[in-house]
């Protein structure tokens, strides 16, 4: 079955976007216990490209399949997991990309940021995908909950997409609001 990229952002509404997530179907990652362990020879690079054995998996279609596979242990190790195997993965420092946001308004006024991935994936900002800021006020970098405790880093022009979203509510705090939860954009000192 030939893969169909999900329109822009900003061609969606709302629901549509929320459509658009449903209808990811994802291996149940949580309910398999494997009882092998191994090392995939595979790491993802910190501009979000995949390697395995020193060469680069340049074939998309391979990489989502694999990302829907990845999850994150407690001690930050990533893993990529099958019903019978969980296999070690180096990350540098993101297992995504965020590559492009979206501010959007419901019919009920809701406010939601949705933001695809370099894996074509669509997610929302909200309490199961919160917002982390780290780094400095110089140098902030900024990090988004994906699943099974993995992250994506927002590129620099998705970076600039969420402050000047940011900006533009003018609050002082300098803070942003999705899916009814409230999100600093400033890194902790």
């Amino acid at each position: 079955m030939p893969y169909t990229p999900p329109p822009e952002l900003a061609s969606l509404s709302l629901a549509e976007l929320a459509e658009q997530v449903a209808a990811r179907k994802l291996p149940p990652l949580d309910q398999w216990n494997p009882q092998e362990t191994g090392d995939s020879e595979m790491r993802i690079a910190a501009d979000g490209r995949w390697y395995h054995q020193g060469g680069e998996i340049r074939r998309p279609a391979m990489v989502r399949a694999f990302s829907s596979l990845l999850m994150r242990g407690a001690d930050s190790q990533h893993w990529l997991v099958t019903p019978f195997q969980r296999l070690s993965i180096a990350v540098d420092d993101a297992a995504f990309i965020a590559t492009d946001m979206q501010a959007m308004r419901g019919t009920d006024g809701l406010v939601a940021l949705a933001f695809r991935l370099n894996t074509d994936d669509l997610v929302l900002l909200g309490p199961d995908h919160p917002l982390r800021v780290a780094g400095t006020a110089d140098v902030p970098a900024f990090y988004l909950g994906v699943r099974h405790g993995t992250e994506a880093r927002l590129n620099r022009s998705t970076y600039g997409q969420l402050i000047d979203h940011a900006l533009a509510l003018g609050e002082a705090d300098l803070a942003i609001e999705s899916m009814g939860q409230r999100f600093p954009v400033v890194p902790a000192l």
